[in-house]
């Protein structure tokens, strides 16, 4: 049987100080198969956008263990997670972060570029070509519509092609048919490179497109339970 893509066993995770300190994760633990897609949901401070954030080595958890790609990541240091997500995680976040002064191809090229890629820019430019937008590659963010500016961040997320993609409310900036389009792009993108998708969400319908819906409340995995597959 193959490993798990990602293992999560008794995470607890707090965040603050003193008074103020919160217990964000109450002992998580779950496992989400290679290629399989999950939606996250659950009312606002439950927990699910932070199990994400544990999950790409940007939050430091205080206990437990987390495996992705069959490596333990919480042992990491900094360096060492940088590099391993660079090379096996992609994330897509509600605000698009891309970087104003760079042109949409060289955004995307940016972590190609950071691991090392001599053809850093040829495969940019075929991932924006993957998402349609090769005809806006020397545009500026600023020069682009919300809609653009997600499929250019989705581009960069997808092109060290990862075997796990993040996405964090990815259409919580887009209007409702700007937000579709970027929704079936997302998952058609993983289902063509079997990539393993965890989708954090407050839309019920777009969680029913994943295969597993996890619902989190107050730090917390509350329910499991198998959707209808995208």
């Amino acid at each position: 049987m193959a490993d798990p893509a990602v293992r999560f066993a008794d995470v607890r995770l707090s965040l603050g100080r003193g008074a103020a300190r919160a217990h964000v994760l109450n002992g998580v633990s779950l496992e989400i198969a290679q290629g399989e897609s999950v939606g996250l949901v659950g009312p606002s401070g439950s927990g699910k956008s932070t199990f994400l954030m544990a999950l790409a080595g940007l939050e430091r958890i205080d206990s437990g263990e987390i495996h992705v790609a069959g490596r333990r990541i919480d042992r990491l240091g900094e360096d060492a997670l940088a590099r391993f997500r660079g090379a096996h995680v992609g994330v897509v976040f509600q605000a698009f972060h891309l970087i104003p002064t760079m042109t949409a191809l060289e955004n995307v090229a940016a972590p190609l570029e950071l691991a090392g890629r001599r053809d850093a820019f040829e495969r940019a430019a075929r991932e924006l070509e993957a998402v349609g937008l090769q005809h806006r590659s020397a545009h500026y963010p600023a020069q682009l519509s919300g809609g653009e500016q997600q499929r250019v961040a989705l581009a960069r997320a997808l092109a060290p092609r990862p075997k796990l993609l993040l996405a964090d409310e990815p259409t919580g900036n887009l209007d409702g048919k700007t937000g579709a389009a970027a929704i079936e792009l997302i998952f058609a993108l993983g289902r063509e490179r079997g990539t393993t998708l965890v989708l954090v969400t407050h839309d019920l319908d777009l969680a029913a497109r994943c295969g597993r819906i996890i619902r989190f409340d107050s730090g917390r995995v509350v329910e499991e339970r198998v959707a209808a597959p995208a």
